[in-house]
């Protein structure tokens, strides 16, 4: 039976998550049912990460199995003829049976989209977490610099998390800052359940003036969930990124920009910022 991996981005806010649940609108149910329509079968998709209610996704990307053939342009533009407009199949290719969208990642790369100011946003509604009190970023950058490397994440960790060991890689924990707009970007081999919002919720406290840079590190050793700062709303967090091995051959996200919401700028340097960590 052909698998074919596609791409997906989507707007979390009207969804209960990715993971299908009975009674609940998610983003699997609505893509399933739409490559669905295109297969003319039941079609079950498995994604690279399963991202909780409200948040977003610029590159997810996922895989499934169906006898019918179609070519890349008829899934892509078969299921977005299906799909609600705030879901999207950005891509389609067909992949070998050996090919796993969840276990062949290398890495993920989430992106925290904060608007500072104090005057509320109308257009970063839902797309943003929207922050009145000043955030300052160097300490904000300070603090992310205790977090990089491999570590027991335990503090970091909701407590329904069903990962089988709290230790994670992170890669790349970055602050940008553009007028109004700040940008943490964290890469990791793998992320716990609520992981990069509970980091975002501390790094916010730090930015706020609430705690020392570092209190970061006191929380990550502490190993205790009760001793890091409140989880950071979804409607910030979007998984930005998958990566894969290159001999996959894989298509490489476009190059997106935060122009998704007017009047902000296009982070071109993301990553690059002036507080690297």
């Amino acid at each position: 039976m052909p698998r074919v991996a596609i791409g997906l981005e989507y707007h979390g806010g009207g969804y209960a998550g990715w993971q299908a649940q009975a009674g609940l609108q998610t983003v699997q149910g609505v893509v399933e049912a739409a490559l669905g329509r295109v297969a003319a079968q039941p079609v079950q998709v498995v994604c690279a990460g399963r991202t909780d209610a409200g948040v977003h996704a610029v590159g997810q990307v996922a895989h499934f199995d169906a006898d019918a053939i179609r070519t890349p342009r008829g899934w892509t533009l078969g299921a977005n003829t299906n799909l609600p407009a705030d879901v999207s199949v950005t891509w389609a290719q067909e992949v070998s049976a050996q090919f796993h969208a969840r276990h062949r990642a290398e890495s993920r790369t989430y992106c925290y989209l904060i608007c500072n100011r104090g005057a509320r946003s109308a257009l970063a509604a839902g797309r943003a977490t929207v922050i009145h009190r000043p955030l300052e970023e160097q300490p904000m950058g300070e603090a992310a610099r205790a977090l990089l490397g491999e570590h027991d994440f335990s503090a970091f960790r909701a407590a329904e998390c069903q990962a089988r060991t709290p230790v994670r890689r992170l890669q790349e924990l970055t602050v940008d800052r553009q007028g109004d707009w700040i940008v943490i970007r964290a890469t990791a081999n793998a992320f716990l359940h609520h992981m990069v919002r509970n980091i975002a919720g501390l790094l916010i406290a730090v930015g706020r003036g609430e705690a020392a840079p570092g209190w970061a590190r006191e929380v990550l050793e502490s190993r205790d969930r009760t001793r890091g700062a409140p989880t950071a709303p979804p409607d910030g967090l979007y998984l930005w990124s998958v990566r894969y091995p290159s001999e996959l051959g894989l298509p490489v996200r476009p190059r997106s920009s935060w122009a998704m919401i007017p009047g902000l700028p296009p982070f071109s340097s993301l990553g690059r910022s002036h507080v690297v960590v």
